[in-house]
């Protein structure tokens, strides 16, 4: 089992395939500059699972694209709007309101749950903005279902993509089936 990476700051992992997580985590890295010293990593997620493994065994590049993480310094994952929480915390210029996140009333964090609301809405839009690699809005997939249907009804193919590239909904697309549990040679009764 490999060793977690440690690291002395957290560690933003984003989209860079997602224009709305890209021009986001640009705003982090600016954010975490000003001060003249990074207070957080950003790092783009990129296309190697392997890499993003050597940071946290646990880490799945597919959900590494579905989800924001935050990789902490003592091995630990933080994602979706406890990340969001994390990395406002770790922000020179917005760390004076993000103690509002941990404020509990009877057990219960209010401000965290509006964040974690917020985050599901903005990571359910994101694809409305372009974003292939974030997967399908769950509001556009019956659309899309329809779409589909009326096309192969009418006889409209689809055209070709010119070049493939990595994405993460592209590379789900072509995950490796299971292999069977009868062999195809054995399974033919001659």
């Amino acid at each position: 089992m490999p060793e977690i990476q440690k690291q002395p700051k957290p560690i933003l992992l984003f989209n860079d395939e997602c224009a709305v997580c890209r021009h986001i985590g640009h705003w982090v890295q600016r954010s975490a500059q000003k001060s003249g010293e990074t207070s957080i990593t950003v790092q783009p997620i990129g296309d190697d699972p392997e890499r993003l493994r050597s940071l946290n065994p646990d880490l799945d590049i597919w959900d590494a694209y579905a989800t924001i993480h935050v990789l902490m310094p003592d091995g630990s994952m933080k994602l979706g709007g406890e990340a969001v929480a994390e990395v406002l915390r770790d922000l020179p210029n917005t760390k004076w309101f993000a103690w509002s996140f941990a404020t509990s009333m009877f057990g219960f964090r209010p401000f965290q749950l509006i964040l974690n609301v917020s985050y599901a809405i903005l990571a359910d839009v994101r694809p409305l903005f372009g974003c292939e690699s974030c997967g399908k809005s769950r509001v556009l997939r019956p659309v899309e279902w329809v779409t589909k249907w009326a096309k192969t009804l009418f006889g409209v193919s689809p055209h070709p993509s010119p070049t493939p590239h990595f994405s993460s909904s592209s590379m789900a697309r072509r995950r490796p089936i299971a292999p069977s549990v009868v062999p195809l040679a054995q399974s033919s009764h001659s």
